[in-house]
């Protein structure tokens, strides 16, 4: 399978296409493949913004029976300004057409302008690009309400026993601390949350460390990839 085909499978597999054994051989590859879940992590990413829109309720047949019976009462105390009119407001299929393509203008209307300001809110203010000489291995974002995310870019080889840690530098005074441990690469919402927001020029590095972690509290296997932060253009 391609690697077009993974991002398309994976995308089928973020939106709840798949069916019967198609899903459960995603279901697989997402746990024992780590491209697969990166192309996964990506797809979730890109449909964040989409979670907390509402689900759209059609009106009830309930609903529909009192808007005809009020109809004919309406229609006998108002004097037609046409004929024309007068069908149009005596046809109730024309008013249910109506009315439906009004409640789906504003259902519209309300999801992409709760997709613009959701969008808009979640783009990064900070990135750094961590690198192992000229290769490029995963990128941080970090976001105005305080969220910084690690998203791997690249195939990290974690030998069996070893877990790789992400650090900072906050300030030299402070030195390197741990913000995050995974036993494999994957997106990974770092943690930051007693330190100050990451400012301009910051260090962000992956260890090859134990399992646990770094015994010392500091890094102690070799630096896989790093990079600073930069205002995001």
């Amino acid at each position: 399978m391609t690697d077009r085909d993974d991002k398309a499978l994976a995308g089928e597999y973020v939106l709840g296409l798949l069916e019967g054994a198609a899903e459960r051989d995603a279901e697989r590859r997402f746990g024992s493949d780590p491209a697969f879940a990166r192309e996964v992590e990506g797809w979730r990413a890109r449909f964040a913004a989409l979670d907390d829109t509402a689900v759209p309720h059609p009106a009830g047949d309930e609903l529909w029976r009192k808007i005809e019976a009020g109809v004919p009462a309406a229609a006998a105390r108002t004097t037609p300004s046409s004929g024309a009119w007068t069908r149009f407001w005596n046809n109730l299929a024309a008013l249910r057409a109506t009315a439906l393509g009004a409640s789906l203008a504003t259902l519209v209307l309300a999801v992409g302008l709760g997709f613009a300001i959701r969008a808009a809110s979640q783009q990064p203010t900070m990135v750094a690009v961590l690198l192992d000489g000229n290769r490029a291995g995963a990128v941080v974002h970090a976001f105005a309400d305080g969220r910084v995310v690690l998203v791997p870019i690249t195939s990290i080889a974690v030998p069996a026993g070893r877990a790789l840690e992400v650090w900072t530098l906050p300030s030299r005074e402070r030195g390197p601390v741990s913000v995050g441990l995974m036993n494999q690469a994957r997106t990974l919402q770092l943690s930051l949350k007693d330190l100050p927001p990451p400012g301009t020029d910051q260090l962000f590095e992956i260890t090859l460390e134990p399992a646990t972690g770094s015994p010392t509290g500091r890094p102690t296997g070799p630096v896989l990839f790093k990079g600073n932060t930069a205002l995001a253009l």
